[in-house]
């Protein structure tokens, strides 16, 4: 899993694969207001976008996500 952090928009995205290809992701699925599921054509999970980042997730998970 690798997992991206942009500050300028809080935002994260945890990949299970990586990377992406263009038009890999069929389907998103909204959980809530902050989370959306991305998913490929068989409906493999493909990764998950998280806004409202630092709400959400361990300062500790961000910190990692910005040196990567």
């Amino acid at each position: 899993m690798r997992i991206e952090y942009d500050k300028e928009v809080d935002a994260a995205y945890l990949y299970f694969v990586h990377p992406l290809k263009p038009g890999q992701s069929k389907k998103t699925a909204k959980v809530n207001a902050d989370i959306n599921l991305d998913f490929d054509k068989n409906g493999k999970l493909l990764g998950v976008e998280i806004l409202n980042a630092k709400k959400h997730l361990d300062r500790k998970i961000i910190l990692e996500a910005q040196q990567a």
